[in-house]
């Protein structure tokens, strides 16, 4: 859920934050931390090469199992958790021989579940199986797209994917995108859909927020001058010409695709 806040500051006048009513604790699990490192946009020799880029909160890395290869070992839910470094929460499981890692947390989980993956595991939210065992139609997430490479598919919050069928060594998903694509039958995937789908309700209210989320201003391409970018220049609010990027490429429409990439023929369907 998301939660309009009282207006007792202009900067929460417009704000939605949410509400984290699914968060069970405030403190993540020391052994799975890693310190994360901040560029600032900088290059090796300090040179700025990411504009819009700097600052922010200090942020640890959560280490997250997106394999999932500890087949047949059942894991007991111990918190569902906030996540700064994505949009989905997070779920700390802990193995009956007391190893303990992060997975996304599926909608649905709760503290107390156990969960399991491996091939014999019911079709249950928070298991992961091979696709080659999950029946038709299932809402998945954490989808792989190279077996035992870890998931790459569907990790964002509120995000699924649907199985909708099988042939030879291929399944056929619906991405969220609309896209229709084959995925070998090897490759896993977890049950459900991806927690905090409430997550594109959220309005930060204030440019300060940006800031804390380490992104600075950006410039209107517009409000430059010619020698910045190819829009800029002109008398008063002369429009920029052909939308472009910095470097002269077209922006609105062109297809940047590569004609040849590997994965075509593994598309049935383009997005929309």
């Amino acid at each position: 859920m998301s939660k309009k806040i009282k207006p007792v500051t202009p900067g929460l006048r417009f704000r939605i934050a949410p509400s984290f009513d699914d968060i069970t604790t405030s403190s993540p699990e020391k052994s799975l931390l890693k310190t994360l490192k901040k560029s600032g946009g900088r290059n090796s020799s300090g040179k700025m090469t990411v504009r819009n880029v700097g600052g922010g909160h200090k942020r640890k890395i959560r280490m997250i199992d997106f394999k999932r290869v500890k087949d047949d070992i059942q894991a007991t839910v111990k918190s569902i958790e906030y996540d700064p470094n994505r949009s989905a929460n997070i779920a700390l499981i802990s193995y009956i021989d007391g190893h303990k890692s992060y997975i996304i947390a599926p909608n649905g989980l709760e503290v107390g579940q156990t969960v399991i993956s491996g091939n014999n595991s019911p079709i249950e939210v928070g298991n992961c199986l091979n696709l080659e065992s999950i029946p038709l139609g299932t809402i998945i997430h954490n989808v792989e797209l190279f077996p035992k490479k870890g998931a790459a598919l569907a990790r964002s919050a509120g995000s699924y994917v649907q199985l909708v069928a099988k042939e030879g060594k291929y399944a056929t998903l619906k991405l969220p995108s609309g896209e229709m694509r084959l995925v070998l039958l090897t490759c896993r995937a977890s049950i459900g859909a991806v927690s905090n789908s409430n997550h594109m309700n959220t309005r930060l209210g204030k440019a300060g927020r940006n800031r804390w989320l380490g992104r600075r201003p950006r410039v209107r391409a517009v409000a430059m001058n010619p020698v910045d970018h190819p829009m800029g220049g002109g008398e008063g609010k002369a429009s920029g010409g052909h939308p472009r990027s910095r470097n002269g490429l077209y922006s609105k429409g062109l297809k940047t695709r590569k004609k040849n990439k590997y994965s075509d023929k593994l598309i049935i369907k383009k997005r929309k």
